[in-house]
């Protein structure tokens, strides 16, 4: 049956951090093997390997934070929030000498 698919198969999940440092770390290797390879100088490979392990890091640090940063949110979403008042429906105002709206108060 190739006409029907299931969802996992139609919309694979995201990469997670960890996979696209992975690649990145393999592109780090790669890259000056490539640029040896095709006659550039030891100082120009290493160069580039060197910059590009720096974009390496910074990339992985930032990849790490953005899923924390979001893990933090589903977190929050789930789970009731404890300790925290919340305020009623709107219009349902609890307490207070005020009648509503703009109706002065003697």
């Amino acid at each position: 049956m190739s006409g029907h698919r299931t969802t996992s198969e139609a919309h694979p999940g995201p990469d997670t951090a960890t996979d696209v440092v992975r690649w990145a770390v393999f592109s780090c290797a790669l890259v000056p093997l490539v640029l040896l390879w095709y006659g550039t100088s030891l100082a120009g490979a290493t160069g580039t390997a060197l910059g590009l392990a720096a974009v390496t890091a910074a990339c992985r640090v930032l990849l790490r934070r953005s899923e924390r940063g979001a893990a933090r949110l589903l977190d929050e979403e789930e789970s009731p929030h404890r300790g925290h008042r919340h305020r009623a429906a709107a219009g349902a105002h609890r307490g207070g000498r005020h009648a509503g709206g703009s109706t002065p108060v003697d």
